[in-house]
């Protein structure tokens, strides 16, 4: 098994994007960068990348240069440049159907309507990549998904966005540290106050 890993903040490239729901994967890979002093540089891979340690492991960070429907171009070419393994890879995003502020993770299954998760499984062909699962709430009334994911967080969130940023990148550094369960122990069910 590669010793290397490749962490995925997914989003939308461009200021329009900048401070969305559909952008906390860009977020957590900017606080990564801010702890271990990385800095993004242009790939020939459709990404931003900065190779970095995290616990002692080398760790890929990276932000696509695609828009989020086509964020597995960039993954795909990453991984094999790097030789990660499907098991290495963490893709960290937005996820409607849990609570802002909660985390989850999880290795494998759906893509739950989710487009990047869509582009990276269908690119690297498997759904077996970790995924680390950021909430940001439920679209408000009859709002649509893609409507609700790509405006900014409400004044509120925005006030805790800082902490939950920071706990996101703690899970991420967590999961290559300790592994998934022990990962899924720490976060799962955690009460906020």
């Amino acid at each position: 098994m590669s010793g290397t890993w490749l962490i995925v903040g997914l989003g939308n490239p461009g200021p329009r994007y900048e401070r969305t729901r559909h952008n906390i994967g860009y977020m957590v890979v900017d606080e990564l960068l801010s702890r271990t002093g990385g800095a993004l540089s242009k790939t020939k891979h459709r990404a931003f990348a900065d190779t970095v340690r995290i616990g002692g492991e080398k760790a890929v960070l990276m932000r696509s240069m695609t828009y989020m429907n086509e964020s597995g171009i960039a993954v795909r070419g990453l991984a094999d440049f790097y030789g990660v393994d499907p098991e290495r890879i963490i893709a960290v995003h937005d996820d409607v159907d849990i609570p802002f502020d909660s985390i989850k993770l999880k290795i494998g299954g759906g893509e739950g309507g989710h487009n990047g998760l869509r582009s990276i499984t269908q690119h690297i062909g498997t759904r077996d990549y970790l995924r680390l699962r950021a909430g940001v709430g439920r679209p408000p009334g009859r709002m649509d998904t893609a409507d609700f994911v790509l405006r900014p967080f409400s004044s509120d969130e925005t006030a805790n966005l800082p902490i939950f940023v920071g706990d996101l990148a703690d899970a991420c550094e967590d999961l290559v540290r300790l592994g998934l369960t022990e990962t899924q122990q720490r976060y799962h069910g955690r009460s906020r106050g």
